[in-house]
């Protein structure tokens, strides 16, 4: 669950399509729009670049289903079950297999919608972590705890997944390996850890966190944890070693930035953030940025006018893959997948 609603909520009302490009990205080079229609998101490259993994709502589907296509848009194919709600997929590097979080053996149908009464929240519903094939053949559930276990990323080298859960009474991170074994907690901070990835290396891993500073936030904090829900406004970017060590923030936006993802290069993080207009009246427009991994250098990536969101390089850097709301739409709220060609 990586703040997909965020981007129902946030969408602009305007159906006309827009630019590809927008003036002031320079970073961006040959935009091309990979789908067309439903709400799409969440879209990773598979190691050798040539495939992408992302999740839909799209025809018959009332929630997201997990489907995979070319890089080049072409070949979209459903492999998940098409039950449940599904989020976070990922290739596993050095295999033909992948891994996504469901509900389904939970509950065939679509989770119930958090109340909004409460502000702008979203529901932990009962996810689990799950490994199949490319073509979504031989499913195995890797989780069996009660409660939530998604936001799940693969390390570089295949061997480890890193995952958000709330078995222990908080929304924490945790490793285990690529089969479900060994399972260990990395985090212990009360609040949010969560939608980690791997540094290029594997030596590190980015994430978001939300940890309340106060006593009133804190005491919101439980009473939305006590109906299974959390509040994603506020986000700040955290970087750790990848056994838990050395945990430290690199933004101070006051906004919420989510969907890190490092460079292979190791020396930057991209990333989705409303904090220039969060200060702001009315509804925050989210935007892509990056900042060094010590927090130096914080650049705008895309200027458009609607949501932007999901980054993630290749694994050679040579291309950058983005959910938006720019493009060719037809309904409000529509979402599509975008690749370009990176310029450094």
């Amino acid at each position: 669950m990586k703040l997909i609603p965020l981007i129902l909520l946030f969408a602009t009302a305007a159906f006309a399509a827009e630019p590809l490009r927008f003036e002031g990205e320079t970073h961006l080079r040959n935009v091309r729009q990979l789908t067309f229609g439903g709400e799409n998101a969440e879209a990773y490259f598979s190691m050798d670049g040539t495939r992408l993994v992302f999740q839909s709502t799209r025809d018959s589907f009332q929630c997201d289903q997990i489907f995979t296509m070319q890089a080049d848009g072409s070949g979209i194919a459903l492999i998940s079950t098409g039950k449940g709600q599904t989020t976070c997929s990922y290739f596993i590097p050095g295999t033909d297999e992948i891994i996504y979080c469901s509900t389904h053996d939970h509950a065939p149908e679509c989770p119930p919608k958090p109340d909004r009464a409460q502000g702008y929240v979203w529901g932990l519903s009962e996810f689990d972590v799950y490994r199949c094939n490319h073509d979504g053949s031989n499913l195995r559930r890797l989780t069996d705890t009660p409660g939530y276990d998604a936001e799940a990323a693969v390390s570089p080298d295949g061997k480890e997944i890193v995952f958000t859960s709330g078995r222990d009474g908080d929304l924490e991170l945790y490793k285990m390996n690529v089969d479900g074994s060994n399972v260990r907690r990395l985090t212990y901070t009360v609040g949010y850890d969560g939608g980690p990835f791997f540094s290029p290396d594997g030596k590190s891993i980015v994430y978001r966190s939300f940890h309340p500073r106060n006593s009133a936030e804190l005491a919101k904090w439980n009473s939305l944890w006590s109906q299974q829900m959390v509040s994603p406004v506020r986000l700040e970017l955290c970087v750790m070693d990848a056994d838990g060590g050395h945990q430290r923030q690199v933004t101070e936006l006051n906004g919420a930035n989510f969907c890190p993802y490092m460079h292979p290069s190791g020396e930057w993080i991209i990333f989705t953030s409303d904090f220039a207009d969060s200060a702001g009246h009315g509804m925050p427009n989210f935007d892509l940025y990056r900042v060094r991994t010590d927090g130096s250098d914080l650049e705008q990536i895309t200027f458009s006018p609607v949501f932007e969101g999901f980054p993630m390089w290749s694994y050679d850097g040579k291309y950058l893959v983005f959910a938006s709301n720019r493009g060719e739409r037809k309904e409000r709220g529509e979402t599509n997948i975008f690749i370009a060609e990176w310029v450094e």
